[in-house]
């Protein structure tokens, strides 16, 4: 018979343990790391084999920059599954994924685009998806009001985004365009689901029974439509068309998500994805074929659309409980 570890410590551990023993890792609560991946994509340089990177990752020997860690992100917690990467046109990743699950009690997601006119997109939608998560995870394992988590959650992200600019040197001439980033965040239990967002960062509901998407953009472009002076085709090729409402960030003012909490009665997937998909595949019945499939699918069929925009998906299986 296998022999439980912490995750955390690798110290034994029993089945029945809440906790571990050895480092009071909670033992319910599995998430994706913290801060996310950082660094080169590999220890050696991919052109000279020198171990010598810097902390720009760029290899001392012969000054070839690396590959960041960020470029391709691929994580998966049971059936729970997300993959990032920076796409084909991109200098960097700056998406962010999170995302978790409670034993017994659901799962926790969040995607978050960094605004790439802003100064440290990436590190914002990484501090942000990290706030989020644990803001939610909390709310499974203490059984809180769904929507009220997500509200909290939002709030746990603006904070920490604003804390980049809080905590960075003032520069001479001032400190740029504030970090910024988009969200949209899902909690799952067995009976229901919660969906946040604020931006233009999509959920869908993917089902053999229909699907649908959950979210409404937070674009100039959306709003036009909504008030009828756009149909959707013209919004789609608008300049406006990205140009966002509402966002994440520390020039963002005050800021509440969006949210709806659905009950679906049969099984399916709930997709979360940043605009690197959905700008290829934006309608629900344009998603629907790829329902069997995984989050590296999804990703495969941006890049050989074009891969313009970096592409985050993550998939989140669901399947109603027992009567």
């Amino acid at each position: 018979m296998d022999t439980l570890k912490c995750p955390e410590c690798f110290a034994p551990v029993a089945a029945e343990d809440r906790f571990c023993e050895a480092c009071g890792r909670n033992l319910l609560v599995r998430r994706t790391p913290l801060g996310g991946p950082t660094g080169p994509a590999q220890a050696s340089c991919i052109l000279c084999g020198s171990p010598d990177i810097d902390d720009e990752d760029y290899c001392t020997q012969c000054g070839r920059h690396q590959p960041s860690a960020r470029d391709r992100v691929e994580y998966a917690l049971g059936a729970v599954s997300g993959v990032s990467d920076r796409g084909k046109r991109r200098a960097r990743n700056e998406d962010s994924m999170a995302f978790g699950h409670v034993a017994g009690k659901g799962v926790a997601a969040v995607v978050c685009d960094g605004v790439a006119s802003s100064e440290r997109a990436e590190q914002a939608s990484q501090a942000a998806a990290d706030a989020a998560v644990d803001v939610l995870l909390n709310a499974l394992i203490d059984t809180a009001d769904a929507e009220q988590a997500m509200i909290d959650a939002v709030a746990a992200s603006c904070f920490a985004v604003e804390q980049l600019v809080e905590n960075e040197p003032m520069e001479a001439g001032g400190r740029g365009v504030a970090p910024s980033c988009t969200f949209v965040s899902a909690l799952v239990t067995d009976t229901s689901v919660t969906i946040g967002w604020v931006g233009d960062s999509r959920a869908y509901w993917l089902s053999d029974e229909g699907s649908k998407q959950l979210t409404t953009d937070d674009t100039w472009a959306a709003q036009l439509v909504a008030e009828g002076v756009l149909t959707e085709e013209q919004a789609r090729t608008d300049r406006r068309a990205h140009v966002l409402s509402r966002w994440i960030g520390a020039d963002a003012g005050r800021v509440e998500p969006q949210v709806v909490t659905l009950k679906p009665t049969s099984p399916g997937v709930f997709l979360l994805c940043s605009d690197g998909l959905h700008n290829y595949r934006p309608q629900p019945e344009d998603l629907q074929p790829l329902l069997p499939c995984g989050p590296e699918e999804f990703v495969k069929v941006a890049l050989d659309a074009g891969g313009h925009d970096n592409i985050t998906v993550v998939l989140v299986p669901f399947a109603p409980a027992e009567p």
